[in-house]
């Protein structure tokens, strides 16, 4: 049995988004351990999804706020920074 090709990126593009917000910052689970590191990095990487969802859903932000301090704040940055792809090919002068 053949699906349509917008059922199955229909049907990734959910999953992605399920499995993308299920540690989104907020959990229940930093009120007893603050977010460290890696979890920043995590939180940099999902910061589109979670701002998109944010604007929906006023439970749920962007940023953790029970955190380890440095270490997750170098995470996150981190994580945006390697998500969007900072300004790599910015100044390439290779045009073609």
């Amino acid at each position: 049995m053949k699906f349509p090709k917008i059922v199955r990126w229909l049907s990734l593009f959910v999953i992605a988004v399920i499995i993308l917000t299920s540690c989104a910052p907020g959990n229940e689970k930093f009120d007893i351990d603050p977010a460290g590191f890696w979890m920043g990095l995590w939180h940099g990487f999902i910061s589109l999804v979670t701002f998109v969802i944010s604007l929906f859903n006023n439970e749920v932000g962007i940023y953790e706020v029970n955190n380890s301090g440095w270490p997750y704040n170098l995470g996150f940055i981190l994580g945006i920074m390697i998500f969007y792809g900072g300004s790599t090919k910015g100044g390439s002068r290779k045009w073609r």
